[in-house]
Parts: structure tokens; sequence; C-alpha cells
């Protein structure tokens, strides 16, 4: 990693669909370990944004920098190779199988030529509990049978056993209750305090106030305020997120 980098940047990246321009000249950094919260309305262009880094979609216009660096993705396995994993609102897990088998699904560990169960479950155990993740009855129990609040812990979990360097999160609380959103909002910090970037796309600014240290905001395809949480207050981000300026920001 470049010295002094940030583990991601985008520079003037755009996106066009016919002629919609999703994304417009947006320029968005990420630095290392910090949560990045990334607000805006319906059709800001977060998703685009979101799909542009995690190499489902190349950008028409515009560099990213991944530590530093011009980076081509070309597929979401580019991404992940590199330590981005996107967590999505269905969080594509599988309610057939259990907490390990879904933790190692595609990286699952072989013995003399046989699935290791042993070592992947103490690796399953030991991620949980590092990630404080104490609700859990049964690590062997169906993914089918958990919380919302539960299901989240362990898709993240999966990226964490993955070395995941940056996790993004669309919408991780969305359909969850106070006790599962709170559960998930430690989630998030204890990734950041162990080191690990998270980008938190979130229209509940409760949750953003919570856990970000930088507000980045989207507004028909254009990056039009980023910075530290404590420059922001709910009322200026909505002003961002429903006109695409403040005149409060600038009175502050």
């Amino acid at each position: 990693m470049t010295e002094g980098a940030p583990l991601l940047e985008l520079r003037g990246v755009s996106k066009v669909f016919g002629a919609v321009r999703a994304l417009d000249g947006v320029d968005f950094t990420v630095p290392d370990g910090k949560v990045t919260a990334l607000a805006g309305d319906n059709g800001a262009g977060k998703s685009v944004l979101i799909k542009t880094v995690s190499g489902l979609w190349e950008p028409a216009e515009g560099e990213i920098l991944w530590e530093g660096s011009p980076i081509h993705f070309h597929s979401p396995t580019d991404a992940e190779a590199r330590g981005i994993t996107t967590i999505y609102q269905d969080l594509a897990l599988c309610d057939n199988l259990d907490i390990v088998q879904n933790m190692f699904l595609g990286h699952e560990t072989m013995r003399h030529g046989l699935l290791d169960e042993s070592s992947m479950e103490l690796a399953a155990r030991q991620t949980l509990d590092d990630l404080h993740v104490t609700t859990v009855r049964s690590i062997r129990q169906p993914v089918a049978s958990l919380s919302g609040g539960q299901r989240q812990s362990v898709a993240v979990a999966k990226a964490v056993m993955q070395s995941a360097k940056l996790v993004i999160m669309d919408e991780p609380t969305a359909a969850l209750g106070v006790a599962q959103t709170e559960m998930v909002l430690e989630l998030i910090k204890r990734l950041s305090s162990q080191g690990t970037a998270v980008i938190l796309i979130s229209h509940n600014l409760n949750d953003v106030f919570e856990v970000a240290d930088i507000i980045a905001v989207l507004y028909l395809g254009r990056m039009v305020a980023s910075g530290p949480a404590e420059q922001f207050d709910r009322e200026v981000v909505v002003d961002y997120m429903t006109s695409g300026e403040s005149t409060r920001a600038a009175a502050g």
C-alpha cells in the first residue's frame, strides 16, 4: 500500500446507462480502518457506485485506486481477491446450510481429500468470538433459523474469514428491530476497531451518526458533500440528500 494513500479512491468516476448519467464525475475517498457512511435519496447513485467499486460494472470515465494504485476490476471476483466484500440486503446466505457451511462456502478447508470439519468449526467459532457475536446458539444451526441481526453477523464473519480489507454493507439494519439493529451497529464498530474499513449505505441517519467516522452524500449521481461526521448534523445531511446543497452548512 502506498504510504499515506487511502484504501480506496474514486477520481472523476462516471457511469452512463443510455441517456442517464447514474454517476457524474464522482470523487470518493475511503480511508483504511474507518466507517464511511454513504447517504443519498433513492436514485442518488448509491447502488451504482457500490456495484462499480465491487467489480460488477466498470466506470465509463475516471479511475479507481486501491491502496494508492490504479486498478481495473472486471468482475466481483477481482474485487474480492483484493479484499473488497459487499454484503447486499439479501445477504447471499444459503438458508439450508448451517453457519459453518455458509462461512466457508467456496473456501472449504480440506484435509487428506476430505472436508476438515473440525478446523472449520474452530475457525468459525473463533471469528464469531472475535466479533463478540454471542447470541448464536450453535454454529451448526441452519442459517434459516437465525434472526436478521444474527444473519448479518454471519455475513460479516464470512467477510472477515476471507481477510476482507473493506466491507461494504447495503442497508444492514433496514428490516431489523431495535435490539438487532444495535447488535449490527456494534458489529460495525468492532470491524472498524480491528482495522477493517467499512462503507455503510443507510437511509437511517441515527445509524449513520452512531457509527460513521466520515459521511459522504450523493445527489443525482454527484458527490455533493464529504467530510468527517462531526462536521455534519442530521438537518444538513437531509438538505444535501434532498436538494444537493445546504445553506445551513454554509452558515455553520
